[in-house]
């Protein structure tokens, strides 16, 4: 499928708006050196497929607003559900070991990681312990990542976005590890994160808002909607990022006034019909597609058993 007839088919949901927005970058932890999401290791977590460690397109090349905003769309919407649709297999995987009355050294291993990584001091295999890796080991809505990433990165044209593949203004703290603000206040250290690719750098946003005490609110409104079996809401999980801008409830008004404007929920609904009814295999094979184009809107089959995003 080429570019354009691929961007065509995210004209349909969108209408022309475009918000500009000063680049935040959230705080981050000195020293952290597990700030690109990376992934615990699982036997039923499939390889990543090639295409996920593609790089950012050009999107200065665009001149129509529209087509530029079709295009950045239908570029990080197949990354958004491979990136989503692993967590859902690593969910999958707690909550079997949940309902299990002994553990094996393995799980207990994958456990411990898990909650080191997710930042949760608890006892391995306790209640607690599993209590809050529901919390924190759970997708985040893509129309919330959408309409942050094009904030953010000022629709991937952001010296960050461009020179790092960094869309989210992700902190590191490690010298050489990033890119160095111009702007950067005498005697600060930190840098600019730089991945590998803007999959890489959704996968660690997601992982910066499933751990970081800032975003508690977003975690619980996130838990409310799953003890409740209500869909999850880009619209209502926003409520949960007064912190990620020193503009506090005017930044939450301005991303849920670009999920609003560019109608970013039907991306919420199409990922949950993609994963609706799925079982940990056919979610494998959604996790490691050798196609992007087979994540786009409308392209996943419901199958197998129950699964919601």
């Amino acid at each position: 499928m080429t570019a354009g007839r691929r961007a065509l088919l995210f004209l349909i949901p969108m209408i022309a708006f475009a918000i500009g927005g000063g680049l935040y970058i959230p705080p981050g932890s000195p020293g952290d050196r597990n700030h690109d999401g990376s992934e615990v290791a699982l036997g039923e977590l499939p390889a990543l497929p090639d295409w996920a460690d593609d790089p950012l397109p050009d999107f200065s090349t665009y001149r129509d607003p529209t087509e530029k905003k079709a295009a950045f769309f239908s570029f990080l919407y197949p990354r958004i559900v491979l990136a989503n649709s692993r967590i859902l297999l690593e969910r999958s995987y707690l909550l079997r070991l949940e309902q299990k009355t002994g553990l094996t050294p393995t799980e207990k291993r994958w456990l411990s990681d898990q909650a080191e990584r997710l930042r949760i001091e608890a006892a391995t295999g306790s209640p607690e312990q599993f209590r809050l890796l529901k919390k924190r080991l759970d997708v985040i809505p893509p129309s919330l990542i959408l309409a942050q990433a094009a904030n953010e990165s000022a629709w991937g044209t952001s010296r960050f976005a461009r020179q790092g593949n960094n869309l989210f203004g992700q902190w590191c703290f490690s010298r050489g590890c990033g890119l160095v603000p111009k702007n950067r206040v005498q005697g600060a250290s930190h840098e600019v994160a730089k991945f590998a690719s803007p999959y890489r750098s959704i996968r660690a946003y997601i992982q910066n808002l499933n751990r970081h005490e800032t975003y508690q609110t977003l975690r619980d409104v996130r838990m409310q909607n799953r003890r409740s079996d209500t869909p999850l809401s880009g619209l209502e999980m926003a409520e949960g990022l007064h912190g990620y801008s020193a503009r506090g409830e005017d930044y939450v008004k301005e991303i849920r006034a670009m999920i609003h404007y560019n109608n970013l929920s039907f991306y919420d609904e199409d990922f949950r019909d993609s994963v609706r009814g799925r079982a940990p295999s056919d979610l494998q094979q959604l996790a490691s597609t050798d196609s992007e184009s087979r994540l786009l809107p409308g392209r996943a089959a419901n199958t197998g058993d129950a699964a919601e995003g």
